[in-house]
């Protein structure tokens, strides 16, 4: 028996496929000699772990990728096809162009698909069995700890499209388990407005048709007019089949219009920090494309304990960027505020209130507070999906061992969100530009009639 790794590559939300007599298949190396040609970056302990990685990083070379862009997220357990045996390996794809889900690959017979052509277009199942062992679940998005809320809202719509195209294909709709799927997915990440109104828009989109996508015209008029056709597209078919194809194109319509969203607010931060000198904390992939899109002076970046996700996050500025970058504790944001040169902090967030207050990873309030005490203006990039119709959210609380450990019996607090009143933001900064108090309330009304599929 041959063991191989089957690459699964996602740029934004389409992976790349070679094209053979058209039917697309993920690309695969074989194991053998893999532990020699491991990348140092890849010096997992766990050997059994290591050679998948490092053969579907051979097998990504071969396409033309660079495998200094692929960032590991999982690796399935080996599925059994025939005499072969395939160990799925997930990457995220960095670089230009990952905002989008077209584009050319390098090699000639290599071509970025959404998954679900592994599953409407291959000659055989096995491809969609290698994607579906490492694709998103409910569980997964409950469980990440290092990536934002804008990123895991796309890895919540992915959840609901393949249900979905797995209902279309075998031919066994069901209506019920698609809207049970996204209560999951709404309570996996309750402090995340952008995951509930991504939801929630494709589901009204599927039920509600042409008064949703109405709606949301004024909002992003090409993205709206593609949520349009999909809702035609079962215009006059109320059956559960046509219902579940209305909830694939809904949902395939909503990653494209999430990550143009997304895109666009992070080149409106671009400009607006560019020669500045700034302060950041957490990892929000909105703030940090911004960043690395704009020149700014120089980046301190607070570490962000407990998880630590600022390091990464300073490491990823310091190799994209020709300014200093500086890390620091926590505690010492108000310290670098009142002393360093710093003209801005920059901040994501998990959801905007109706009254401009901002949820975000616990530290944003005080360094908010500490940037007011030295006139500092706070801005908040995100797409204005994450403003929430909700006066008020479930605040997350992260584990307690985390914090304590030990033996002795003393309680823990570990908020992994805390709330910044709206007074201590200068600005959000969205797709649609700068939103004030105003226009935050009105983007408010706009999602909360994103709920009628509930009706």
């Amino acid at each position: 028996m041959t063991d191989y790794a089957a690459a699964v590559l996602r740029r934004g939300s389409a992976v790349l496929v070679r094209c053979d007599d058209g039917a697309p298949r993920l690309p695969s190396a074989p194991l053998e000699d893999a532990a020699d040609e491991r990348p140092d970056a890849e010096a997992e302990s766990d050997a059994t772990d290591s050679e998948p990685i490092a053969a579907a990083r051979r097998a990504a070379s071969a396409l033309g990728l660079d495998p200094n862009t692929l960032e590991h997220v999982r690796t399935g357990s080996p599925i059994r096809d025939g005499e072969e045996s395939y160990a799925p390996v997930l990457f995220d794809v960095a670089g230009d162009g990952a905002a989008t889900t077209d584009g050319a690959a390098t090699a000639d017979d290599a071509e970025w698909v959404a998954p679900t052509a592994l599953l409407h277009e291959s000659a055989s199942p096995s491809e969609w069995y290698r994607y579906q062992r490492v694709a998103p679940t409910v569980r997964s998005i409950t469980a990440d700890g290092e990536h934002g809320a804008a990123y895991l809202s796309v890895r919540a719509l992915e959840v609901l499209r393949d249900r979905a195209a797995l209902q279309v294909s075998e031919g066994d709709p069901d209506l019920d388990e698609l809207t049970d799927l996204g209560d999951r997915l709404l309570s996996a990440r309750p402090s995340m407005a952008v995951l509930e109104n991504r939801v929630n828009r494709v589901l009204a989109a599927a039920a509600g048709g042409d008064d949703v996508a109405e709606s949301d015209a004024a909002a992003m008029d090409g993205d709206a007019a593609a949520m349009d056709g999909d809702a035609a597209a079962m215009d006059g078919d109320a059956t559960a089949e046509g219902v579940a194809f209305a909830v694939e194109a809904a949902a395939d319509a909503g990653i494209d219009r999430a990550l143009r969203a997304d895109a666009d607010a992070a080149a409106a931060a671009a400009e607006l920090l560019d020669g500045m000198s700034v302060l950041t904390l957490s990892r929000s992939g909105t703030v940090l494309d911004a960043l690395e899109s704009a020149s700014p002076r120089s980046v301190h970046v607070a570490e962000s304990r407990p998880a630590r996700e600022g390091i990464g996050v300073a490491e990823e500025l310091a190799a994209a960027l020709d300014a200093p970058v500086t890390v620091l504790a926590d505690a010492a944001v108000a310290h670098a505020l009142a002393t360093e040169d710093v003209d801005a902090v920059v901040v994501g967030a998990d959801a905007v209130l109706p009254d401009g207050r901002v949820v975000n990873k616990t530290g944003t309030r005080a360094a908010a507070l500490a940037a007011a005490r030295e006139g500092i203006p706070v801005y908040v990039v995100a797409a204005s999906d994450k403003v929430t119709r909700r006066e008020t959210v479930n605040l997350e609380t992260g584990d307690a061992t985390a914090i304590y450990d030990g033996d002795v019996g003393i309680d823990v607090l570990n908020p992994t969100f805390d709330v910044t009143p709206g007074e201590l933001i200068e600005a959000v900064v969205t797709e649609r530009g700068r939103l004030d108090g105003e226009d935050v309330a009105a983007v408010a009304e706009e999602h909360a009639a994103l709920t009628s599929w509930r009706e």
